[in-house]
């Protein structure tokens, strides 16, 4: 009850005094110290390993942004109900704290306030709050169905296919491999990621499935499930103009990823393999590198075209709304599209004949601006800070963080600890939004001067 008292006078002050996005951020980073505590804990660890504070922290911080990466083997500190509690922990970092709280309040048919709807909707980038709730119930719902059904089907496929002895170790790691595709976590539990997998292609198959579930965004999927349950009815069902952007760019960035992937490896790690192995591994890794960061070889097998390659996906992350993170696709795109507006002397965006507003532009090309300066910033330090570390390793291990992506060249263990903290802010960085980070300092009323200065023209380029 003390607890429940406080809880409640938080949320009194923070209703007054904090800004939605500033409540969202404090969410994370007390979610972050309680996983932290967790980690802590002799129940979750194999007995007589020893983990530094500021290691455990970092992992706090991966686990909570659902990156991957970590500073040292994840199969020789915890135990199966640390590989447990991670599980739990990807569903909170990946779906989001309002997302999961919210559940709860539905189950329990408790009333979802005004305050709560507005913090859903900041904590899912929703731009507005009619249907934030429908999309939890039913989003949340059908990937944690996804999730339990297709990890009884990797235990019954390992167990079938002689992957572990016994049908318990199985259906562990069936359900491990499903949670961690779907919640696009890249962490490497057995010291392997799927590089065993890597020639099973039905098993590949699905799990680029799952991972496209988590990362192509919840109101896309709500909007597929619309389209489904109507698509006999005499009305066309209409898409939102988010969800042809979103699904269009996905698309596009996928196929030409896979691509560029084949052809930059096609005369060097693809030479000596068969066709059907090339395709696999470069349309698993356009997707992989998109957020989820699993492997299925070492990235160092890579030339460097093909790794600057997999760091602008890695940078550009997953559809908005997702489990993913990087500055999204849709940011991406519209940048793309206003530039080419520019280039053509249009006076405004429009595609699907649909004129984008001319705040989504300025939001987007600011998320661009700030996500590029911050991750420049964190490689100027990592540069200053790491001397025996190559500038390619430093972009990939950027990218990856920013992204919320887990893959990287190796560097991640070697860090000085001002390396770490760099990574650890990034991955929070790249969690929670770059936009929402600098908006913290904003004050939650803030006032219009009621006046605009004259304009005047400047020389540019």
């Amino acid at each position: 009850m003390h607890i429940l008292r406080k809880f409640s006078a938080f949320q009194k002050f923070s209703n007054q005094h904090l800004s939605s996005i500033q409540v969202i951020v404090f969410y994370y980073l007390a979610m972050t110290i309680v996983t932290f505590l967790l980690f802590q804990l002799s129940f979750f660890r194999k007995p007589n390993v020893d983990v530094s504070l500021i290691d455990m922290l970092f992992m706090a911080v991966s686990t909570i942004s659902v990156t991957g990466l970590t500073t040292f083997d994840i199969h020789s500190v915890f135990n199966n109900y640390g590989i447990i509690l991670l599980e739990v922990l990807f569903q909170i970092g990946g779906f989001g704290i309002m997302m999961i709280s919210t559940f709860f309040f539905i189950v329990a048919k408790r009333k979802i306030t005004l305050r709560q709807r507005q913090l859903i909707a900041v904590d899912m980038n929703q731009p507005k709050l009619s249907g934030v709730v429908r999309l939890i119930k039913y989003v949340l719902l059908f990937l944690i169905v996804v999730q339990v059904i297709f990890g009884i089907i990797f235990g019954f496929y390992f167990y079938f296919k002689g992957y572990y002895p016994r049908f318990s170790q199985n259906l562990f790691w069936g359900l491990y491999e499903s949670v961690s595709a779907v919640m696009n976590s890249g962490f490497d539990v057995r010291g392997n990621s799927l590089m065993p997998f890597k020639t099973d292609y039905f098993f590949l198959c699905i799990v680029m499935f799952l991972m496209l579930l988590g990362s192509i965004g919840f109101p896309v999927l709500l909007e597929i499930t619309e389209w489904f349950k109507k698509r006999k009815s005499p009305i066309k069902y209409q898409f939102s103009l988010f969800t042809k952007i979103a699904v269009t760019t996905f698309i596009g960035l996928f196929l030409i990823g896979a691509a560029l992937i084949f052809l930059f490896e096609m005369d060097h790690f693809y030479c000596n393999k068969n066709f059907i192995d090339c395709i696999t591994n470069a349309t698993f890794y356009s997707i992989s590198t998109r957020n989820a960061g699993l492997q299925l070889n070492p990235l160092t097998d890579f030339q460097p075209t093909t790794l600057l390659i997999i760091s602008l996906l890695m940078f550009i992350g997953a559809n908005p709304s997702s489990v993913g993170g990087g500055v999204r696709t849709t940011t991406f795109a519209i940048v793309v599209l206003y530039t080419f507006s520019f280039l053509k002397s249009k006076g405004n965006v429009s595609i699907f004949n649909r004129r984008i507003p001319t705040e989504d532009i300025r939001k987007a090309v600011a998320v661009l601006n700030l996500s590029l300066f911050f991750c420049l910033l964190s490689a100027l330090i990592l540069l200053a800070t790491q001397p025996k570390v190559s500038i390619l390793e430093i972009i990939v291990e950027v990218a990856s963080a920013f992204g919320t992506t887990g893959l990287s060249l190796g560097i991640t263990s070697n860090l000085t600890c001002i390396g770490k903290i760099t990574i650890a802010i990034l991955m929070f960085i790249g969690r929670v939004g770059t936009l929402y980070i600098l908006m913290l300092f904003i004050p939650k009323e803030t006032r219009d001067l009621g006046y605009k200065y004259p304009t005047e023209k400047i020389i540019i380029g």
